[in-house]
């Protein structure tokens, strides 16, 4: 059980506090609502750009950095299709430190033509050796605009083309903050051995004066339920064949979510799991195979991946890994096999929330989902899940007009 508290500023900043005496750590996680379903389509990759715009120094502060590691503290963010995060842990004595970094760039960043430059070429170096100069690098340039058709979920963070970085101006980066890091955007988190009381007389200390801004109302466009298997086929310089497999599933607060996510761990999670025991150990299909859900908060994809052995053609990759789709679908699992997968999803849950990072980052995303009491909910959500329930959901999940397959060739 994690205990918190709930306050939101006048400028409509919404603030969590955990305390925890255990730890002379203070995290604080800083969720902006803003990711790369947020931007226009031919302005792609904002949201990551922005990640690195974000340390390049804010109004008053020429360095993010320097002043936090004075003070013993670190640092780090990430970016995906929903959310910017940013977080810092910090010795508790130190807190003040970290709420001025994160205040001022909140308030404004320290907008150049220079820096600017400077993240951009970051940006598309990255992009260049890991989605366009490494093998199988450029799979989810292709698999998300074959399976979606008009959610911005189809291009992935880092961008749909690297030329919408390469063209990006100053006054588009400056439009992007404004539209989208704002205190009435972002959820604040605070965890460690702290007081409400104290943490409220902070926040507003350093947030307060923080104006609150217009947010444009964004709206994104449902995808329309697919009505027939999509395909297609590519050849790379790469060691060997690849297939991908993907199948659109239930958002993140849909009580189907979490027998999908079940789903996945049946096939593939250890080496007991089917795909490996099955396809790799026993019958020597794959080299790799892997399941996993992308747990998105809009509908979001089943993935199924693998590197095929060499003398195993396309066809037959495929056919061993419908089968044992297949046998989800029938029901073919035993009460053990799910109570051992539950088990280890508990003990994973319950092991996460020793950490204070974690508990900060896991109540700022229960409370971007709508609802931050599911943070309490989510091992008795799991422990829930029946037989019956999966073989329900795995029969919509892999409908042959719900798949999308990616056929990764090897040049020859």
């Amino acid at each position: 059980m994690i205990n918190f508290d709930t306050f939101t500023l006048d400028n409509g900043l919404q603030c969590i506090v955990h305390s925890d005496k255990n730890t002379p750590f203070v995290a604080i996680n800083t969720l902006y609502n803003v990711g790369s379903k947020h931007e226009m389509p031919n302005k792609t990759g904002f949201a990551h750009l922005f990640e690195h715009l974000m340390f390049g120094g804010s109004k008053h502060i020429p360095s993010f950095d320097t002043p936090l590691q004075k003070v013993g503290g670190e640092n780090n963010a990430f970016t995906n299709t929903d959310i910017t995060n940013y977080y810092i842990t910090l010795p508790k004595d130190n807190i003040e430190t970290g709420f001025w970094l994160e205040s001022d760039r909140m308030l404004e960043l320290a907008f150049s033509q220079k820096n600017l430059d400077i993240q951009k070429n970051v940006v598309i170096e990255e992009f260049k050796q890991r989605y366009l100069n490494r093998p199988y690098g450029d799979t989810w340039l292709l698999l998300r605009p074959l399976a979606y058709t008009r959610h911005p979920y189809m291009w992935p963070t880092i961008g749909k083309d690297i030329s919408h970085i390469e063209q990006a101006t100053l006054s588009d980066v400056v439009d992007f903050f404004y539209a989208h890091y704002a205190p009435n955007n972002a959820i604040l988190s605070i965890a460690g051995n702290v007081k409400t009381r104290e943490i409220k007389k902070l926040v507003q200390k350093w947030y307060g004066n923080i104006p609150y801004r217009e947010i444009s109302p964004i709206l994104i466009p449902e995808e329309p339920q697919q009505t027939e298997k999509r395909t297609l086929s590519v050849e790379r310089n790469v060691p060997v064949n690849s297939i991908y497999k993907v199948f659109h599933m239930c958002n993140r607060i849909h009580d189907d979510f979490y027998a999908t996510d079940i789903i996945s761990d049946i096939l593939s999670n250890g080496k007991s799991a089917r795909l490996y025991k099955h396809l790799v150990q026993e019958q020597h299909i794959f080299s790799e195979i892997n399941a996993y859900i992308t747990g998105e908060v809009d509908e979001g994809l089943f993935v199924i991946s693998g590197n095929i052995m060499p003398g195993i053609s396309m066809e037959v990759a495929e056919q061993k890994i419908e089968f044992e789709l297949q046998q989800i679908i029938e029901g073919i699992i035993t009460e053990y096999e799910l109570q051992k997968i539950k088990n280890k999803i508990e003990s994973t849950i319950i092991f996460s929330e020793t950490n204070v990072l974690n508990k900060a980052m896991n109540l700022a995303k229960f409370m971007h989902l709508g609802d931050i009491s599911l943070i309490q909910k989510e091992i008795k959500k799991y422990s829930n899940v029946s037989i019956e329930q999966i073989q329900n959901v795995a029969k919509q999940l892999f409908n042959t007009n719900n798949d999308s397959t990616l056929y990764y060739y090897a040049r020859k």
